[in-house]
Order: C-alpha cells, then structure tokens, then sequence
C-alpha cells in the first residue's frame, strides 16, 4: 500500500455539502465590540487629554508606575495613591531612525526616546520621540518638555503629545 496516496485525503465536492455528508458552517460575525482601558489606564488617558502626565504610586515600595498600574508587580502592594508628574525630563536612552514602522525610508532621521521625568522617583518614564534637532545634538541626559496637541484635538491617547523637544 503506497502510503503517500492514503495521506492524499479525499476532495470534497458541492454534493457532499449540500447532502449534509460533512460538517460545513458559514459564519459572517459581526465583530463589533467596545475595549476597557481599566480604571488606571483610563484615568491617566483621561489626563492626557487635559495635559497632564499622572502615575499611580505604590504604598509598598513608593515607586511610582508608569503609566500607571492598579498594584506594584514588584513588592504586590496596591496603587492607591496617584502622583503628577512633569512633562519634562531626560533623556536615558535613545536610537537615531531613519525608517518608519512600516521599514519606510523618512527624509529626516527621527529620534525615539526614553524620558525620565521629573516628578517621579528613578525609573519613572515614558517613551516617545524627541524632535526639532540635528542627530549629533541628541544625547543621554538631554533637557527635554513635551509638546502638546492643541487642547480641542487632543482624544486621550498618547499622541496628545506630539513629541517632545529640547528644553
């Protein structure tokens, strides 16, 4: 017996479906559905949209979480307590691009950053790109302040900070 033709299965036809000799379902969901941010995450998006940066801060350890978390997943405490945090910091860390998410070429290099900012204790930070330099002004512990979105287009969401700039 040649196995290979065993394996080969059988095709199905259009009589086999519409005899009911298989199992066959046509399905058209209608995925619609709504996503919960949370009750931290909503808040601070809430935040946001009026400007402002906020973390949650641990009663355990008394880090501050950014963005913000409803317990501490390094010591398991709750976050009861919300802390405001500037819209300024520095920069720790950052990478010179010159391709978009899509591997598109861009004309000018931007700059994707990590800012520690102030406000917070050590490690609070947020990551977002820095604009309005030449690639050989960047550097750690570059002075920089967000720039936000005019308050009428801002949505709640990250992009209300358009990106940050030399300080």
């Amino acid at each position: 017996m040649d196995m290979n033709k065993t394996l080969a299965g059988t095709a199905l036809s259009e009589k086999d479906i519409k005899d009911g000799n298989v199992l066959y379902t046509e399905w058209n969901p209608r995925a619609m559905y709504a996503w919960d941010a949370g009750v931290a995450m909503s808040r601070f998006l809430r935040e946001l949209k009026n400007g402002r940066i906020i973390g949650t801060q641990c009663q355990g350890c008394r880090r501050i979480m950014l963005p913000p978390r409803k317990f501490c997943e390094l010591c398991y405490q709750p976050t009861e307590e919300w802390a405001e945090i500037e819209d300024k910091g520095s920069v720790r860390t950052f990478c010179i691009t010159h391709v978009r998410w899509d591997a598109s070429r861009v004309k000018e290099p931007f700059f994707p950053v990590v800012v520690d900012l102030d406000g917070g204790k050590k490690g609070t930070a947020l990551c977002h790109v820095v604009k309005g330099m030449a690639p050989e002004e960047i550097k750690v512990g570059l002075r920089v302040k967000a720039l936000w979105k005019p308050r009428a287009q801002r949505i709640g969401a990250i992009t209300d900070i358009e990106y940050f700039i030399p300080e």
